[in-house]
Order: C-alpha cells, then structure tokens, then sequence
C-alpha cells in the first residue's frame, strides 16, 4: 500500500463525492494519479446504495439521497456517469391519525384547518397567529417558528419532530436553527424546487464505479489514514482531507458537535408498507422521526411484490464512535470551529474539503460544486504549478 502511495500524485481521504470528483478531475484532466483511502468496505461515503438481500431493493444505507440542484454545471458534471429518473420528492407528515403533504402549502393548510382555503385567505390566517410574535425578536426556535408560521402549525408540525431530531426543547435552542420555514401559497407539493431532479438509474454505487474507474485511480478500502498519516507526511505528498476537521487535530480544541442517525431496518411480508417514499412523524411520543421505504423511489423497476423493506429513523447527538450526520453548531462549536479552521488555512500539504473537512451540512450537488471549485482554484495548480505555488499561499480550507 505505502509503494501505491508513494507512486501517487495526491492521497485523498475519503471516497464519497468530494473525494471522487478530485480523483476523477486529477485523472481525467491533469493524468495524474490518486490513491483513496476510506476506512468503509465501500466507496461512495454516505451517498452509497446496495440491494437489500432480502428483498431486492435498492436501498440508500445511509439515509435517504435525493439528487436536486439548479447548478447547470454539477448536473451535467454528475450526468457523465449516470442517467437520471424522473423522480421528483414529495413527503407526508403523519400527525395525531391524519396525513398531510409537506413541506408546509396550501394543500397542508387546508386539510388542518379542514376548509377549502385561497392563496390570500391561507396566509390572512397564518400572519394572524404570528401575531403574538408581533414586535418581538425571537430569543429561541420556537418563538421564531411561531413567528414564521405561527403557533398553530408549529405546535402540530415542528415542536415534536424537533423534540425528536435534537433530544432538546425547542424553546432551548438557538433561533438561528430555523432561519426560514417555507410556506407555499399554491398547492406545489414537490419537496424540492430545484431546476432538475432524480434518482440514478442504476443506483449511485455505480456513479462512483464509473468515477473511479481510471486506472489511475487507485482505491484503498477498510483503512484508516490515522494508521498511515506519519509515513504519508513523511513523504511529503498533498493530501486532500474529507474527514473529520476536530479529528484531524485530535480534538485539540474539543470535539466539534455532530447529531447522528440511527435506522432500524425491518423486511416486511407486504407490498407495499405505507405507499410512500418518505412518512414523517411529527408527534412527540412516536420515537422515530421517519419511515423510508425504498421500493418507492423507483416505481420503474419491476421489483418483487411479496415483501418490502423499510427503514425507521432516529436521531440523536453522536458519540465518539459515530457516523456524524449533521453539524450542532452551537456556540462552542463555532468557537471551536474557528481555531480548526484557522489551523487549517495555514497547512502547506493539505487540503479540507466535504462535509466533515468543512463543518457543513452539505447535499450531493453541494459538495459536488464545492469539489469542482476547490479542485480549478486549489488542487490543479498545486499539481500543476508547483513553483508558482511555492512562496504564496493557495486556499487549503475552503467554505
């Protein structure tokens, strides 16, 4: 393994989008070699999908993925190594025995209010019950829900699912967590508003297949590169870094926040469980916060009808041995955050990108562009321009 290093020409942590769009950048446009190293039996990081053994599905193993963006040029980068489907995401909110269509439109206000209500008299009702916000700056999450949406609407569907995702009473956390909820005054039920939607025809370990499929690419699964990090310093080679930030300093300023999700996985002998791709639940004393059930997602494949495959989520804080989801960001994380950051803006041989290099929450378009931008501005003259390079300072941390 160490000689495949030393033949390479960058080492790349990770092998999920952002460490895949370097490799196949530095391979397809510069002819250089890269060596991934992941710490997973598979590529793909959290975007990865199989089959179910049991049923045939095909199921996201990390939680759901939904390919959306208006970037053209992430969609056409992502279609050079799949097709698309049609798909286009719609989610239901079950509350107290009744469904209602999410994220919140006209349809949901009309059904939980049980009339028939226009664009112009849905939000007449809504801006009266933000009233009793009215004047007042939201100190927590649920004085600025109440004064997005109102009480109403935030008490059937925020206040339990937020209980939920945060273990925290909403009035105890940070406003800043909220900062908009949408509310559609048409009947738009789609998730998204993205200029283009789908899922992948054949799955999304077969877009990181053809990623890396370059015989210059080399991918090194099952292995840690805290196990290798002194021998691959001591050869002096660029490192593009998607692991954790915190991590990477071993914790030297304290552990960043993380929440984290759990799924229980339960094969079912129906056809269908609950006619949906995506249930949430929004009451407080239902401990899971969703039910995926994945044939739906592809409605084209012709899969077995004698048992689906469902999966019910938790969430909770994540602990040292994780799989870390989404960034907490409180107070002391930033704090923490910055001093890493600054860290790392200063390293000669390293470069941080992807969720957990960056401490962002980022979706697969997300970290699709933001890898196409660090490999033009960072990574390609690095390789390219060494003597340039030398002496001046190229970003190693981005945003």
């Amino acid at each position: 393994m160490l000689d495949l290093i030393r033949d390479a020409d960058i080492v790349i942590i990770g092998s999920g989008f952002s460490g895949a769009v370097i490799a196949e950048r530095c391979s397809t446009e510069l002819g250089l070699k890269s060596v991934i190293l992941d710490r997973r039996a598979h590529a793909g990081g959290n975007s990865y999908s199989e089959i179910d053994p049991d049923t045939g599905i095909e199921v996201h193993k990390y939680g759901a993925h939904l390919f959306h963006t208006s970037n053209s040029e992430v969609w056409s980068y992502i279609n050079r190594f799949t097709e698309f489907t049609d798909y286009k995401h719609r989610v239901l909110s079950a509350y107290q025995d009744k469904i209602y269509a999410m994220p919140i439109n006209l349809l949901t206000i009309s059904q939980f209010f049980g009339k028939f209500m226009t664009p112009e008299s849905a939000m007449a009702l809504i801006a009266e019950q933000r009233g009793e916000m009215a004047g007042k700056t939201p100190r927590n999450l649920e004085e600025k829900a109440i004064s997005l949406i109102g009480r109403p609407l935030y008490e059937a569907f925020i206040r339990g699912y937020t209980m939920k995702q945060w273990q925290t009473d909403p009035r105890d956390l940070p406003e800043n967590i909220i900062t908009r909820l949408p509310v559609r005054t048409d009947f738009n039920t789609r998730y998204f508003e993205d200029r283009f939607e789908g899922l992948p025809v054949n799955g999304y370990a077969a877009i990181f297949e053809r990623m890396l499929a370059s015989d210059k690419i080399e991918v090194v699964l099952d292995t840690d590169f805290f196990d290798l990090r002194s021998q691959i310093e001591a050869m002096g080679k660029l490192v593009f870094y998607t692991g954790p930030l915190d991590r990477f300093y071993d914790y030297r300023f304290g552990a960043l926040g993380w929440r984290t999700v759990d799924f229980e996985r339960d094969v079912i002998g129906t056809k269908d469980f609950q006619g949906a791709p995506v249930i949430n639940y929004a009451d407080e004393d239902i401990p899971y916060t969703r039910i995926l059930e994945f044939r739906h997602m592809h409605p084209e494949r012709n899969y077995q009808t004698e048992k689906t495959v469902i999966f019910r989520e938790y969430s909770r804080a994540a602990e040292s041995k994780d799989e870390p989801y989404y960034p907490i960001g409180r107070s002391v994380d930033k704090d923490r955050y910055d001093q890493y950051r600054a860290l790392a803006a200063a390293e000669e041989n390293v470069v941080f990108g992807g969720r957990l290099g960056t401490y962002r929450y980022l979706d697969m378009h997300q970290a699709i562009g933001a890898a196409l931008s660090i490999f033009d501005r960072t990574i390609k003259p690095r390789l390219t321009q060494p003597e340039q390079v030398s002496g001046r300072k190229v970003a190693a941390y981005s945003d």
